[in-house]
């Protein structure tokens, strides 16, 4: 299983980014994923996960309106728009993904099995 996460750069508040995670290796329809995100000093937080099979999706509640996750189920991609970034949305954002698809029935917690390696959003105020 491979995840490969891409998108992130450096933009000022209030710009956007899309952040793309292209999953191989698994049955894409079959997963549920999720977007963490760790700033410099600061812990790995949940901010979006979503079921494939069905397209639920919870978010963290500091990106509620300003971020929207999704999936393309035909090529594999997993993404999230990040929209009025804000300089504390900076932080090195991850993709992972549970083939079992137990991940985001309850919310962001969740021991994910796979992990891409991070993007960097970088956001300037």
């Amino acid at each position: 299983v491979q995840l490969q996460a891409s998108g992130g750069g450096l933009v000022q508040a209030g710009g956007s980014l899309t952040l793309s995670c292209t999953a191989s290796g698994l049955a894409f329809d079959d997963n549920s994923f999720g977007w963490f995100r760790q700033a410099p000093g600061k812990e790995r937080e949940g901010v979006s996960c979503i079921r494939a099979i069905d397209g639920s999706t919870f978010y963290k509640d500091s990106v509620k309106g300003r971020f929207t996750i999704s999936t393309d189920n035909y090529n594999n991609i997993v993404s999230l728009q990040l929209n009025n970034l804000k300089p504390e949305d900076t932080a090195v954002y991850y993709c992972a993904a549970d083939p079992a698809g137990l991940g985001c029935w309850e919310g962001l917690d969740y021991a994910y099995e796979y992990w891409g390696h991070g993007t960097l959003v970088t956001v300037s105020s």
